[in-house]
């Protein structure tokens, strides 16, 4: 996500961060540039007109023109109106009510409803230990409740049973008794998508929220619609009192023009960011963090909690003890690192987060892609145990065979045993304290890859 308004900026701020003197004239430039920027990153015009006029005003001011490294001061100055335009800090659901806390997910067709539901609730369950259900108020789309009904049982959470027959509003109510009686803490209420033309289904949904009274209203929208996503979202504001928004698949999204538009346009918080498929792809939107990553600062915070809630300690710990003894660093812990990487959202996924990875050329990118990471994945599981602990072993017969069974050429195999043999020194390394003399030695730069990079 903001991988185009991401390269524009960082391009137009890069020309003024070393300058030792802004002018009125360089800052207009700038301006028109950022301007520019927003607009192709589909941006609402009101926020970027805003945005631009706010951004002018604090440039042209005294604390900036006397400042000893004016660059990085009006560098400062759009990282703190991104924030902002995109809501300051991040507002987290407000569940402090008498349990069950209904929260109700409302939204357009295919916006991904749903699957957000599935996400929230595990995002609850394992985050908040809290104890939830779900429900599907959806007697319009086809297998639409069999859906929910898959993904709580594959997220862990339990599902309420209802029926196209049934209505929604007696789903719902049907739903809370449940959930009071089995003392839980949070009922999540799917509803039928709709167009927010449509007054028959608008009038539906305000009586369903009348018979649960929500303390959470989450309107769910698609950021690859753009600003059209900030008017939708309104529209349904209007209707329904809304209490934050969702916004989903912006790992589609190159702009991110619906992220900087909608709390001016609404007045609503983003609460959340949907960044995949999986049901583990739900981060809390954190408007600083993400303006970092806006301006190629990273988003180290992120990084780190990502590490912390889905890194496996106990094998991380368990590879650390084996290296301290100078045992060796095979192909079977070569793939689970690979592994590890992949339940942290994959490669791009950590690239996002790192500061300075917005100018790392695409060719570079590629090589460290998470298709590549599958790929050697792959070649690793056609290996036979003995083959992964003694790689020596594999020459030409081996190598067709491994080829084959992965689906790759005899010399990607080669290459993955280069990288791995390369990997493998590094790592003897480790033994006795040796890795501040390593890192020494190494600059800052990892084997593997031309000019440095990550092992694959």
């Amino acid at each position: 996500m903001f991988q185009n308004l991401s390269d524009r900026l960082g391009d137009v701020l890069h020309k003024v961060r070393g300058q030792g003197r802004i002018t009125e004239a360089n800052v207009k430039e700038t301006l028109r540039e950022v301007r520019m920027a927003l607009l192709e990153a589909d941006v609402a015009l009101p926020v970027v007109k805003t945005f631009v006029d706010q951004v002018r005003e604090k440039a042209l001011g005294e604390a900036v023109m006397k400042s000893l490294t004016p660059g990085q001061a009006l560098v400062k100055i759009v990282h703190d109106e991104l924030v902002a335009v995109m809501g300051e800090a991040n507002e987290g659901l407000d569940l402090a009510a008498q349990p069950p806390a209904v929260v109700m997910v409302a939204g357009l067709q295919g916006s991904g409803k749903t699957t957000s539901v599935a996400k929230l609730a595990r995002l609850l369950k394992e985050r908040d230990r809290k104890k939830v259900m779900v429900v599907s108020c959806d007697v319009y789309r086809p297998a639409a409740i069999d859906q929910l009904k898959t993904l709580a049982a594959g997220v862990g959470v339990d599902f309420h049973p209802s029926n196209a027959m049934q209505r929604p509003v007696a789903i719902a109510q049907g739903a809370l008794e449940a959930a009071r009686k089995g003392f839980y803490d949070v009922l999540l209420v799917d509803t039928a998508g709709r167009l927010h033309v449509d007054e028959q289904m608008m009038d539906e949904i305000r009586e369903l929220h009348a018979a649960v009274r929500p303390v959470e209203t989450l309107f769910v929208v698609d950021a690859m619609t753009g600003q059209d996503a900030a008017n939708t979202a309104r529209a349904f504001d209007q209707a329904l009192p809304l209490t934050g928004v969702i916004l989903t698949k912006t790992d589609g999204d190159a702009r991110g023009g619906a992220a900087l538009s909608i709390r001016q346009i609404t007045g609503k918080p983003i609460k959340f960011l949907g960044v995949g498929e999986k049901t583990d792809a739900l981060e809390p939107f954190h408007p600083d963090r993400v303006a970092s990553r806006i301006l190629g600062m990273g988003d180290v915070l992120s990084l780190v909690e990502e590490v912390t809630q889905k890194v496996d300690r106990k094998k991380a710990e368990r590879l650390a003890k084996k290296l301290q003894k100078g045992q060796g660093f095979t192909l079977e812990d070569f793939k689970e690192q690979m592994e590890q990487m992949q339940r942290m959202g994959g490669m791009a996924s950590l690239m996002d987060k790192l500061p300075g990875m917005n100018k790392v050329p695409d060719a570079v990118k590629a090589q460290m892609g998470d298709r590549e990471t599958r790929r050697l994945i792959a070649i690793i599981n056609s290996m036979t145990p003995k083959e992964r602990e003694f790689p020596g072993i594999i020459k030409g017969s081996r190598k067709k065979r491994i080829a084959a069974g992965s689906g790759t050429q005899v010399q990607d195999v080669n290459k993955l045993l280069k990288q791995f043999m390369q990997m493998q020194k590094m790592m003897k390394k480790m033994k006795g304290g040796g890795l501040e003399k390593m890192m020494r030695g190494m600059k800052g730069r990892f084997p593997g890859m031309p000019g440095g990079g990550l092992p694959f």
